[in-house]
């Protein structure tokens, strides 16, 4: 397969499409509209697209300060296209973008069931006595 890579943040309706698609809309905490996802995208540090010609089928984004922490998030595959190697390909872009700025902390937000996959990819959970932690408000 012939895949175009950009590091452009797609139009606002690939990105609903491929969020929608890919099943993460539906697994995010609190009540945020598209246009506020979308927000966050365009806020991002870092993000890298897949397009299959003009269809967004994978995108990926990083938070960071661009010293030492960056937390990746949004990481996303349509599901036709999935076990082709795509997010792979967006988590090594992602890490690589770390170690061109020096940045040796990255952190990851997994959905549900995909731990494996990004132990794969050399992540580690972290010790039992140095839990994340999370507040909603």
């Amino acid at each position: 397969m012939n895949y175009t890579f950009s590091k452009k943040l797609p139009s606002f309706e690939q990105f609903v499409e491929l969020h929608e698609a890919s099943g993460l809309i539906k697994s995010k905490k609190g009540k945020y509209t598209r246009k506020q996802l979308y927000q966050a995208a365009e806020n991002s540090w870092y993000h890298v697209s897949i397009y299959d010609g003009a269809k967004l089928i994978a995108f990926g984004r990083m938070i960071s300060d661009g010293v030492y922490q960056s937390l990746i998030c949004d990481v996303m595959v349509n599901p036709n296209y999935q076990k082709q190697g795509l997010g792979k390909q967006i988590i090594e872009e992602l890490v690589d973008k770390c170690k061109e700025s020096g940045i040796q902390s990255i952190q990851l937000f997994s959905a549900k069931g995909k731990q494996l996959f990004y132990k794969k990819l050399g992540f580690e959970e972290r010790e039992q006595d140095a839990p994340a932690m999370t507040l909603y408000i």
